[in-house]
């Protein structure tokens, strides 16, 4: 029992022991004491105050709390700034305006703030009671002044041809530290590709070659960790064009490059190009192997009534005076006396080749038509098989009054649905003429005897 004891009493001041060894290594957490901050980073603008928040909780009693804050900075020994016992308050007298604290918070206040001021700052909470316990942090302050407002400017200020000039954006800042650079176009950021680089800080874009697609609405977005300022919209100057040469009017159809008005008629053409700067333009009548210039301008009326010919032939010319580039587009007008809605409805019937072709199907169709009904005509085929048979077997057939020879002798007559022999009474040749009419008895004999009588009907008309 008494080793038993021992053993038991040892463990106690062991774990007792082992506690308050790492008090200090895990803040606290034996016996209840904790110590937090917002934010491990903090960052401050030059000239104002910046607040050091920090919370701390214990669950013990205690009969004192002391409060120290000290200041390091990178590879230097901390430094005391100023401490609390309760609520009293023992500043360094070095930083006693500096430096404020209120116990028993633990929060500093730093006014103003200065560049000197930039380091690591600790906070260290010590509790007084049954025994000592201990739980810190540390808290990293930057200090920045604020973004002024970026200026932009492009080079050439002239502007830069398509495809020949190159353009190059520079962003300008009067004041701001830690700066990061951004360029966006149209409220994108612009990303590095083949035309778009970038010097190492950001703050200068080259544009090579310039183009159309690069014409856009440029800003520079200038940011540190306290604030951030965006330049004014900039437009840099690209020449470029004549693309999408185009004429219209605003009378007649229009079909292709071919323009039908009506006799009469006074018809506007108007002529355009996406260019920069705007191009000058000018329209061309061509005329039995003859050109001449009839007008300058974007627009050309043409008065139908005044028109020699029924059919006339334009070009319109685009010329950009910056780029040296040239683009002309042709076009035809031909005048009717025929109304544009007959016109129209005329375009919107079957073109000629669909007619052809229509017409040839049908003639095509009918011949195979005609040919096979001349090859199987039914009556043909009858009279051919009547008159091949010889006078004998006509003769034959009379001496029967059944009718098993005529379903054998006549087997063209398949549709005809005969019935079973033994259920026909049979009947002599003699008794057709006796009925002009044909009942479901006789039906077969009548068949018989009109074909009969084929032949002697023939050889009559012959004598």
């Amino acid at each position: 029992m008494g080793q038993d004891a021992f053993m038991e009493l040892f463990s106690s001041m062991a774990g007792v022991s082992l506690c308050k060894i790492h008090l200090l290594l895990i803040a606290g957490s034996c016996l209840g004491l904790k110590v937090t901050v917002p934010s491990h980073t903090v960052h401050g603008i030059r000239g104002q105050a910046l607040y050091l928040p920090v919370h701390y909780g214990f669950h013990t009693p205690a009969s004192d709390i002391q409060i120290i804050w000290l200041f390091e900075r990178s590879h230097t020994t901390p430094k005391y700034l100023l401490g609390s016992v309760n609520k009293s308050v023992v500043p360094d007298l070095e930083y006693q305006h500096k430096f404020t604290m209120m116990p028993p918070n633990a929060s500093l206040l730093i006014n103003p703030l200065q560049f000197t001021d930039e380091g690591n700052y600790i906070v260290k909470v010590n509790i007084q009671g049954n025994g000592t316990l201990s739980a810190s942090q540390k808290i990293q302050v930057t200090v920045d002044d604020p973004v002024m407002k970026p200026m932009v400017q492009f080079h050439p200020a002239s502007g830069a041809v398509e495809y020949v000039g190159n353009i190059t954006l520079t962003c300008r800042v009067e004041g701001g530290t830690r700066l990061v650079y951004q360029w966006r176009k149209n409220g994108k950021p612009i990303n590095i590709n083949s035309s778009h680089s970038f010097s190492p800080q950001n703050h200068t874009l080259r544009i090579v070659p310039a183009t159309k697609e690069d014409i856009g609405n440029y800003t520079c977005l200038v940011s540190n960790p306290v604030s951030e300022m965006e330049s004014d919209i900039i437009i840099p100057t690209i020449y470029y064009g004549p693309y999408g040469l185009q004429v219209n009017s605003d009378k007649g159809l229009k079909v292709g490059e071919v323009f039908t008005v009506d006799l009469g008629e006074a018809v506007l053409f108007d002529c355009s190009a996406d260019s920069y700067p705007p191009n000058t333009y000018s329209w061309i009548r061509r005329s039995a192997n003859t050109t001449r210039v009839i007008k300058h301008g974007p627009r050309l009326e043409v008065a139908s009534d005044k028109v020699a010919q029924k059919t006339a032939d334009y070009v319109c010319c685009a010329y950009n005076n910056i780029t040296g580039r040239r683009d002309e587009t042709h076009f035809t007008v031909i005048i009717t006396s025929v109304g544009l809605e007959k016109l129209a409805q005329r375009g919107k019937s079957l073109s000629p080749l669909a007619s052809i072709t229509g017409i040839s199907l049908f003639f095509i169709i009918s011949m195979c038509l005609l040919f096979l009904w001349k090859k199987f005509q039914p009556y043909k085929a009858i009279r051919q098989k009547l008159e091949g048979r010889p006078e004998s077997e006509y003769r034959k057939a009379q001496s029967f009054s059944g009718h098993e020879d005529a379903l054998g002798d006549f087997g063209i007559y398949e549709f005809v649905a005969f019935p079973d022999a033994s259920a026909v009474p049979r009947m002599s040749s003699r008794s057709a003429p006796a009925s002009d009419g044909v009942t479901g008895q006789d039906f077969q004999g009548t068949i018989y005897e009109v074909i009969q009588h084929i032949p002697a009907q023939q050889q009559d008309d012959t004598e």
